[in-house]
């Protein structure tokens, strides 16, 4: 553990990731790459291949790379805009939707049930996700940090 904001920030999300990551694929069958994929994808469906590269901060390369599997697996469906040549379309299937509704809960409920432990004595998860997110606002608009 750190004394550095910085060091401190990254280690959580580690953590966080770890533990979702083995969550979702001793209950789901998917990864934590695989589910924020199909997650973000429902935030933003119908959506192209570059739209969601750009949500997921990934190249276009990275989602038409994993894009085969997750149709393969039945979470994903795609479709060619039919106005637009080459763009394809991508959409999330009745059984991924179920996935993003459940496994988010459960997910959800995991981390919120972090707080009810005695060293997180005074933490209020809604007033984390408030800062949390106020954060994220001040860097979308203010850019990299320089």
């Amino acid at each position: 553990m750190s004394d550095k904001l910085t060091f401190t920030l990254h280690e959580l999300v580690q953590v966080l990731d770890m533990s979702a990551d083995s969550l979702l694929t001793a209950k789901y069958g998917v990864t934590g790459s695989q589910f924020v994929f199909i997650a973000t994808l429902a935030d933003v469906e119908p959506t192209d291949v570059t739209t969601l590269a750009e949500c997921l901060g990934v190249s276009k390369a990275a989602v038409s790379k994993r894009v085969p599997g997750l149709v393969e697996a039945g979470w994903v469906t795609t479709a060619h805009d039919p106005h637009h040549g080459r763009r394809v379309v991508l959409a999330v299937t009745e059984r991924g939707r179920d996935l993003v509704d459940r496994a988010g809960r459960d997910l959800d409920a995991q981390f919120t049930a972090l707080f009810a432990h005695p060293a997180a004595e005074g933490l209020d998860p809604a007033v984390l996700n408030d800062q949390l997110n106020s954060l994220i606002s001040i860097l979308r608009q203010n850019g990299p940090l320089s």
